[in-house]
């Protein structure tokens, strides 16, 4: 689907034209507040959707920002996808491919919604906001400091290891 998409700066005007003010960029670039990292339990750290959505409306205000559905959705084997692109200001920013694994009981409604929160975790990479997750100095002291491995039983009894924060 992607391979046959043509893209010309002209079908984005204000792409690459101006920097958001002082301002704005200052608070996209705002240092992580460490108790809102979040560990999964493969070791992966990350920040809630919320709190992009939070930075994204403080930095542009309530409606200033968009994100847009750029295709269907697609389902292959248990993963569902979707791209997006995000708008602020009615400038285009980036586009990605949010995916999510459908599970259990899954409902299309929060399967939709996972793959629309990935999405948006990942064109707010263009924009700086919380780019400590994608050093990994940083990932390695976070996880040293504000995380710890342990030792857990499954339904079966076996032991696992898996990351919490402490």
């Amino acid at each position: 689907e992607e391979a046959n998409q043509v893209y010309s700066i002209d079908d984005y005007p204000g792409l690459s034209v101006e920097p958001f003010s002082e301002d704005v960029t200052k608070i996209l670039q705002t240092p992580l507040n460490h108790e809102d990292v979040e560990v999964k339990p493969d070791g992966a750290i990350y920040l809630p959707e919320v709190k992009y959505r939070k930075i994204l409306t403080a930095a542009f205000g309530a409606g200033g920002w968009a994100l847009l559905p750029r295709g269907p959705h697609t389902l292959n084997g248990i993963t569902l996808s979707r791209e997006y692109a995000l708008f602020c200001r009615g400038r285009f920013i980036s586009q990605a491919r949010g995916s999510a694994n459908i599970q259990g009981q899954a409902t299309a409604a929060a399967s939709t919604e996972s793959v629309r929160s990935n999405s948006l975790m990942r064109c707010c990479k263009d924009l700086g906001i919380a780019s400590e997750l994608w050093d990994r100095y940083f990932v390695n002291e976070w996880k040293e400091r504000y995380a710890v491995k342990k030792s857990i039983a499954d339904r079966f009894g076996n032991s696992k290891l898996i990351w919490m924060k402490k």
